[in-house]
């Protein structure tokens, strides 16, 4: 349903709840490295969700990219609408033209009660109520060094 450039800016956005405020700000390069995101992909991704006022960015030597209060009140479906547009969950999980409750596709019934549910839980909570819920849980938003087992991951092999 999301497009991988949404799920991108979805985990960045997440990444910086968790990492970043106005005193401490992330580069581009370590926001990348740590969601195994490629930098230039990334870098386009956070510039528009900084015009979009998703995040906060300042350049220079202490610069980079952190959410401001106000940037983790906005929700998740504010950046799907930035990077996808809002139409994505009004399509046909089947891709057909023309489906709706009066001409539904085969899987119709099942699909909309989900896309309802999901379009209410990103409209309804907060970057900030996401990464709360991260902190206490321990919840992914990457499995660059995530290893199952609990062993420490032998990089060299």
């Amino acid at each position: 349903m999301l497009s991988i450039a949404c799920k991108n800016a979805i985990r960045s956005v997440l990444y910086l709840a968790l990492k970043s405020n106005g005193e401490n700000k992330v580069g581009a390069k370590s926001i990348a490295n740590a969601l195994d995101i490629p930098q230039p992909f990334l870098s386009k991704l956070l510039q528009q969700l900084a015009k979009n006022n998703l995040v906060s960015s300042t350049k220079g030597p202490n610069g980079g990219f952190y959410l401001s209060e106000k940037n983790k009140e906005n929700t998740i479906w504010d950046i799907i609408i930035s990077i996808d547009g809002g139409n994505k969950f009004d399509e046909c999980f089947l891709g057909l033209s023309v489906c709706d409750d009066k001409n539904p596709c085969p899987v119709h019934a099942i699909v909309a009660p989900f896309k309802v549910y999901i379009t209410e839980n990103f409209r309804g909570k907060t970057i900030l109520e996401y990464s709360n819920e991260i902190k206490k849980t321990g919840k992914l938003i990457s499995l660059k060094d995530f290893n199952p087992l609990g062993d420490k991951i032998n990089k060299s092999s």
